[in-house]
């Protein structure tokens, strides 16, 4: 699949809020997510999953827009500009596809600090409303 289809599923998956369902038929079983707030890459399927479906559901709310898009042979860089709870939040998602055009590695990358101290904690409350 070219880069252009996979980024276009991509962006169909995110526009219906990123639905676990969705996520998995886009994803490759050995997926690997970078989260801008966690140390550790997270690997597998399951819970780059689950870390997608939080971020959707903290980070893309109505202010949320991509503003600019960078596409190459297999990876896009998609720069997003949010706001949560008052403080304006910019960054980027990094996504390379495998051949097949299925996520294989995110990449979130997010400033100022005060948007990354946001984010770490709407997403652990996300996350642990999701466990339970």
């Amino acid at each position: 699949m070219d880069i252009q289809s996979a980024l276009a599923r991509w962006h169909t998956v995110a526009k219906n809020g990123s639905q676990p369902d969705e996520l998995t038929a886009i994803m490759r079983e050995d997926a690997v997510f970078h989260s801008p707030v966690v140390h550790t890459p997270q690997k597998g399927r399951p819970i780059v999953v689950a870390y997608l479906s939080a971020a959707s559901q903290t980070l893309g709310n109505d202010s949320f827009p991509y503003v600019r898009e960078v596409i190459g042979e297999d990876t896009v860089m998609l720069e997003f500009e949010t706001s949560m709870e008052g403080i304006q939040v910019n960054g980027v998602d990094i996504i390379t596809f495998d051949n097949e055009g299925l996520i294989m590695d995110f990449k979130v990358m997010v400033r100022p600090l005060k948007a990354v101290n946001k984010v770490w904690d709407m997403m652990a409350a996300q996350l642990g409303r999701q466990e339970s």
